[in-house]
C-alpha cells in the first residue's frame, strides 16, 4: 500500500522506527535547567524581582507619575510630603513621599534604576571582555605573558575592589577637563568599576584554559594549521562559557553595589544624573530629622535588586555545576 502520508510532514513515530524530532521549546522544557528552576521557589522569585526592576527601568517615562528632574516641572510646595498622602498646599498625591526638593520619590527610584543599571551591566560586559581575553592569553599563549598578566591580577587582589574603583575614578576625573566632567562621569565610573572587577573572569578563563589546551581536539585543530587567536575564540571559549556566566551573574550585583557606594561618598553619578547610589545619600541627610522615607525606598529597591541577581547567581552555579546538583 503506497504511504499517504503528506509529502514534507513530519515523520509519524512507527513500530520499531524513529519518532519525529523535539521542538526547542519541548527540549528547553526537558532540561536540567528548567526542571532545577521550576523547582526552586527562591529562584522563581528571584528572577521575578529582576525582571520588574529591569521592566520599571525601561519603561521609567511611561510609568513614572512625574517628571523628577527637570527643574521646570518640580514644586517646592510639594517637598516632604509623606507616602500616601496629599500634600497639604497643592493637593497633589504621592504614593512614595517626596524629598526636600518636592520630587516623587517613586519617580526617582524608576530613573535612577536606569543609571545604577546601566552603569553595572555596561561595567561587567567591559570586565567580562577584558578579562576573558587575558585569561584566554595567559592560559593558551603562557610564557612570560602569563606571568605577567598575573602577577598584576594578584596585586590587584592585595586591595579591596571598591578603593580599587575609587582610585581609578579619581584617576580619570583629573585626566578630563572640566567642562567635560560631568558629562563623563558615568563613563569614567563604568570604566573604573570594570578594571576593577576583569581579575576574577581572567583566572577562572586561564584555569579552564590550561585544562582544555591539552585536549583532543584543540590539538587537532592546531595540527590542521589554525591560528591561536581561532582556537582561543572558537574552540576553547565556547566550552569555559559555563563558569563565565556565573561569574558574570555575580559581578553584576558586585558592580551594582559598588556604582551604589561611590555614588553615595559623592564620587560617582552626578546629582544631574542620579542612581540608586545618590537617592541614598540624599536621604541619609533627613532621616535624623524624621523623613524616612527617602532613605528607606531607595534602599530597599538596591537591597532588591541586588539581592535578586545575587539569587540568579547562586542557582546558575548550582545548576550549571553537575557535581553541586
Amino acid at each position: 500500500m503506497a504511504d499517504t502520508q503528506p509529502k514534507g510532514a513530519a515523520p509519524r513515530p512507527v513500530f520499531g522506527g524513529t519518532v519525529s524530532p523535539k521542538s526547542r521549546l519541548q527540549r528547553w522544557a526537558d532540561s536540567d535547567i528548567w526542571y532545577s528552576f521550576k523547582r526552586s521557589p527562591v529562584t522563581i522569585v528571584a528572577t521575578t524581582v529582576f525582571f520588574m526592576l529591569i521592566a520599571g527601568a525601561l519603561l521609567a517615562p511611561l510609568l513614572s507619575p512625574y517628571t523628577p528632574f527637570d527643574p521646570g516641572s518640580l514644586n517646592l510646595m510639594n517637598g516632604f510630603t509623606e507616602p500616601m498622602a496629599v500634600n497639604a498646599f497643592t493637593g497633589d498625591y504621592f504614593l512614595l513621599g517626596t524629598d526636600d526638593q518636592g520630587r516623587d520619590v517613586l519617580s526617582t527610584i524608576l530613573f535612577g534604576l536606569r543609571i545604577s543599571l546601566f552603569v553595572g551591566i555596561t561595567a561587567v560586559l567591559f570586565a567580562m571582555t577584558l578579562g576573558i581575553t587575558l585569561g584566554l592569553i595567559a592560559g593558551y599563549i603562557g610564557g612570560w605573558l602569563d606571568g605577567l598578566i598575573m602577577r598584576i591580577a594578584d596585586i590587584q587582589l592585595t586591595f579591596p575592589s571598591i578603593m580599587v574603583a575609587m582610585l581609578l575614578y579619581g584617576i580619570g576625573k583629573g585626566l578630563i577637563p572640566p567642562a567635560l566632567r560631568d558629562e563623563m562621569a558615568i563613563w569614567v565610573l563604568i570604566v573604573s568599576i570594570g578594571l576593577s572587577e576583569w581579575v576574577q573572569f581572567a583566572r577562572t578563563v586561564r584555569g579552564a584554559t590550561l585544562v582544555e589546551r591539552e585536549k583532543e581536539y584543540v590539538q587537532a585543530a592546531h595540527l590542521i594549521g589554525l591560528s591561536k587567536w581561532s582556537i582561543m575564540l572558537r574552540h576553547i571559549l565556547p566550552n569555559v562559557a559555563g563558569p563565565i556566566l556565573v561569574i558574570a551573574t555575580i559581578s553584576l550585583a558586585l558592580a551594582i553595589i559598588a556604582e551604589a557606594t561611590l555614588s553615595f561618598l559623592g564620587v560617582g553619578a552626578p546629582k544631574t544624573q542620579p542612581s540608586l547610589g545618590t537617592l541614598i545619600n540624599v536621604g541619609r541627610q533627613f532621616i535624623l530629622s524624621g523623613e524616612w522615607w527617602i532613605l528607606l525606598f531607595p534602599s530597599l529597591t538596591l537591597l532588591a535588586l541586588a539581592l535578586s541577581v545575587n539569587l540568579l547567581g547562586d542557582w546558575l552555579r548550582d545548576v550549571l555545576n553537575p557535581k553541586l546538583r
